[in-house]
């Protein structure tokens, strides 16, 4: 695949940040997919398809949803949003580490001011990646959203003094 080998990339790179619809919405799901099972191994098989199924056929309804493409059109990640909270952001794990979940988070901060995010605390690397942006904890809940024995840190970047 073409970004499997991201060395020959430039440093820094411009990605276009496109609104995504219904029509997006199988894609959207192999691309959580993808990356649920290279990233939450805390999750057995049978939680993968129940949250699956809850996210394509009730959740992603409710969102605002942004993403980005290959030059190709294939997604490459993206990212929902309500209530200027993060819900959703996920990235094809050979797109990892090339800036678009950077680009994703900056794009709804500087657009649409979403200041918060809930992460599962056992996804190490995504609670470094929202700290290291600025996100700080403010609640810990012992189980995510639908009771299950996950719990969810709940995260905020702090206003300005």
């Amino acid at each position: 695949m073409y970004y499997k080998n991201s060395r020959f990339l430039p440093m820094f790179t411009n990605y276009t940040v496109d609104k995504l619809n219904t029509d997006h919405h199988p894609e959207i799901l192999n691309v959580w997919e993808a990356s649920v099972r290279a990233t939450h191994h805390f999750l057995e098989e049978a939680d993968i398809q129940v949250y699956k199924m809850l996210i394509g056929e009730e959740y992603l309804d409710t969102l605002q949803l942004f993403g980005i493409k290959h030059e190709n059109d294939q997604l490459l990640g993206f990212i929902g949003i309500s209530e200027k909270a993060i819900r959703l952001l996920f990235v094809l794990p050979t797109a990892r580490a090339m800036g678009i979940g950077l680009s994703l988070v900056n794009y709804v901060y500087q657009h649409l001011y979403v200041n918060e995010v809930d992460v599962n605390e056992q996804n190490v690397q995504a609670y470094n990646f929202y700290k290291h942006l600025g996100f700080e904890v403010i609640e810990r809940a012992a189980t995510d959203a639908i009771g299950k024995p996950f719990p969810v840190l709940s995260m905020k970047i702090p206003s300005p003094a």
